[in-house]
């Protein structure tokens, strides 16, 4: 089978193609480049080690908000956790609309991204309205310093641009011309074989979203 893990970040599935838009996977293709931006604050230790993890799991890089790399109608499965957030919503849209062209017929999509319902009922029960901001990922603080500025030119913000329920998910999917999408349980799936993909991935804060490409 074609199967697609987008937005992989540091939980690839083994037996897929695993794709991310980091810049430290294009980074870990210019060999010293890393150790030069690391020694000028550029980048930190932990982006340092993303990008040998990167070179070891055979991550490619992509934006999938643009074009992913397939050819139509070829992709049996493709899956995507906690990535969907990162777009505004015409990137979503775009990035659907990818998924559509490289799905074959009855290709399955399953999306996985942070559920607003569980944040805001857990701000109705402790009335925290920061929790509550914080929890969304929605904001970053301004560059102070030089570095911060330079930081923020060369990798930019990795903040949420929008958040999910599991009804507004639905709607987009149906938007995108996508059919019958299913509110899933943690663990479960339509997809016929998923290998090694990890079904209950963040399942403490997530909402779980499959559709069917059912029309070219």
């Amino acid at each position: 089978m074609n199967r697609l893990n987008i937005g992989c970040g540091i939980t690839p599935t083994k037996g897929w193609r695993n794709l991310d838009n980091s810049l430290s996977i294009r980074i870990a293709k210019w060999g010293p480049l890393g150790f030069f931006l690391h020694q000028l604050g550029l980048i930190n230790t932990s982006t340092m080690r993303y990008i040998s993890f990167c070179q070891k799991n055979n991550i490619e890089w992509a934006d999938a908000s643009h074009s992913i790399p397939a050819s139509n109608n070829s992709i049996d499965v493709i899956y995507t956790s906690h990535m969907l957030e990162h777009l505004d919503r015409n990137e979503a849209t775009s990035f659907l609309l990818e998924a559509k062209r490289v799905l074959r017929l009855n290709g399955v999509i399953r999306i996985v991204v942070p559920d607003i319902r569980k944040m805001v009922d857990e701000y109705i029960k402790s009335n925290d309205a920061d929790s509550l901001i914080e929890a969304t990922h929605m904001c970053a603080s301004r560059p102070r310093t030089l570095t911060q500025r330079l930081r923020m030119l060369f990798i930019g913000t990795r903040h949420h641009q929008w958040m999910y329920d599991g009804d507004s998910l639905c709607r987009l999917l149906k938007k995108s011309g996508f059919e019958n999408p299913l509110l899933l349980k943690a663990g479960e799936t339509t997809i016929n074989d998923p290998g090694l993909l990890d079904l209950t991935e963040r399942f403490e804060e997530s909402v779980y979203i499959e559709a069917k490409k059912a029309s070219i």
